[in-house]
């Protein structure tokens, strides 16, 4: 089992996701809830015309955001630029994060050029260098 501190839901959004992709994201959302952990959204603000502009039904998160969840909003492919993405980790004593999504290579690779240690579950692509583990093996733990 590979224990981790918090979930980054990356880019799970109605234009970028079909309900088929969704089997490992709610997978790993359940788990993160049941044990406390934390979980953080993230949201890409697309262009005009984009799948995902801003305020249409493609940008919309497919699943819904727990109480407390963070949703933070970028509009590049680094979920760590421009975002409160690292401080909320640090604060929180996070150092270990699994990250899930359509293509998080960008936040994978911001993360682990801050020190944050990344698993990557088996559904999302992924930069080289990266543990990549079967989403059940993902263990979630309360920073």
């Amino acid at each position: 089992m590979t224990a981790v501190q918090a979930l980054l839901v990356v880019d799970v959004q109605t234009g970028s996701v079909c309900d088929e992709q969704l089997t490992v994201p709610r997978r790993l959302l359940g788990a993160a809830r049941r044990t406390g952990a934390l979980v953080v959204h993230l949201r890409h603000d697309g262009p005009a015309g984009a799948p995902d502009e801003t305020g249409t039904p493609g940008w919309r998160l497919h699943l819904p955001v727990g109480g407390g969840e963070p949703v933070l909003g970028r509009t590049g492919e680094d979920g760590f630029a421009g975002t409160d993405l690292a401080a909320l980790l640090e604060a929180r004593g996070v150092r270990r994060v699994a990250v899930c999504g359509p293509a998080p290579a960008v936040t994978v690779r911001s993360a682990l050029d801050r020190g944050f240690e990344v698993v990557v579950a088996d559904d999302a692509h992924v930069a080289p260098g990266v543990e990549v583990v079967a989403a059940t093996e993902v263990v979630f733990t309360r920073p």
